[in-house]
């Protein structure tokens, strides 16, 4: 009889295969809601204050947030040389961090403990805890830690860390003043350059390395001259750098930075931490100064 053998040539009361099939199709389909451990029989519409609620949750404190910086309003200014500056106010800011950082650069230096410190190595060493340990300076001016004793014991852990990966780079060329001199046919920048480039120790910053170098230059001890911004890392002069450069390019930056501090007559050292002051806005700038001529000048301030 039509029906009696399947698919696999057998009889379909047999086939233990299209038996299960048979079962399957006769037996009649059971929906069932799953709900999530703990929740009611019936679904409560979302209130307001659920959806407020929720946006104020964990989940929602991991987005990432944009503030923008306060800056002063677009009055109208504009210059190529600054092509993100759009406030006389932002203008004149800038004028007087920049002159207050080329007047921190003049001799002794920002630290004279430096320039007065007899011993070389003791002198190198506290100029190097100075830039490592910023909110410590007054602890250690007042402690002078010896070089010789290597001791870091007023230092945090992770800066202690960073202080013997510096004393291991040291002891690689013997001293900190073979360190830090190089070779000696080098001009001031090329050497600047270089050891820079050496210092990108673990947690040395760029800020950290610039600074170092910037005060031994500026006391005499080596002879350093910064050859660039040296923009690296988003830290303070380089967010800085951006916003008033429009630009994410490092060799562009670079080469506006010096654009400007050309026209301007400044040492382009004088640019780390200017720019850093002026586009931090906690930072505070005394407006009483008078800016440099040449930077007043190339601002376009009269």
């Amino acid at each position: 009889m039509p029906g009696m053998f399947c698919r696999h040539n057998r009889l379909t009361s047999k086939c233990p295969i299209c038996s299960r099939e048979q079962q399957r199709e006769q037996t009649p389909v059971r929906h069932v809601t799953v709900r999530r451990p703990g929740a009611t029989s019936t679904p409560k519409p979302r209130s307001a204050s659920s959806s407020s609620a929720s946006s104020t949750s964990p989940r929602s404190s991991k987005r990432v947030v944009t503030r923008q910086l306060l800056r002063a309003a677009d009055d109208g200014y504009r210059n190529p040389l600054v092509q993100g500056m759009k406030a006389t106010a932002d203008a004149e800011r800038l004028a007087v961090a920049l002159t207050e950082a080329r007047i921190r650069l003049l001799p002794p230096g920002p630290y004279p403990l430096i320039a007065d410190e007899p011993d070389l190595e003791q002198a190198t060493w506290l100029a190097f805890l100075f830039a490592l340990a910023p909110d410590l300076r007054d602890v250690i001016a007042e402690a002078q830690p010896a070089w010789a004793d290597a001791d870091v014991d007023a230092l945090p852990a992770a800066k202690a860390k960073t202080a013997a990966s510096y004393r291991t780079w040291v002891a690689r060329a013997g001293s900190q003043e073979a360190a830090f001199t190089g070779e000696q046919i080098w001009s001031p920048e090329r050497r600047f350059a270089r050891v820079f480039e050496r210092l990108a120790l673990p947690g040395f910053t760029r800020a950290m390395r610039f600074d170092l170098l910037a005060a031994l230059g500026a006391s005499g001890r080596y002879g350093f001259e910064a050859d660039a911004v040296h923009f690296v890392e988003d830290d303070a002069t380089t967010i800085a750098g951006k916003r008033l450069f429009v630009s994410g390019d490092v060799m562009l930056l670079e080469r506006r930075a010096r654009d400007l501090a050309d026209a301007a007559g400044l040492p382009i050292g004088s640019f780390d931490r200017g720019l850093a002051v002026w586009g931090t806005p906690t930072e505070e700038v005394d407006m009483t100064v008078e800016p440099d001529p040449g930077i007043a000048a190339a601002l376009g301030l009269g």
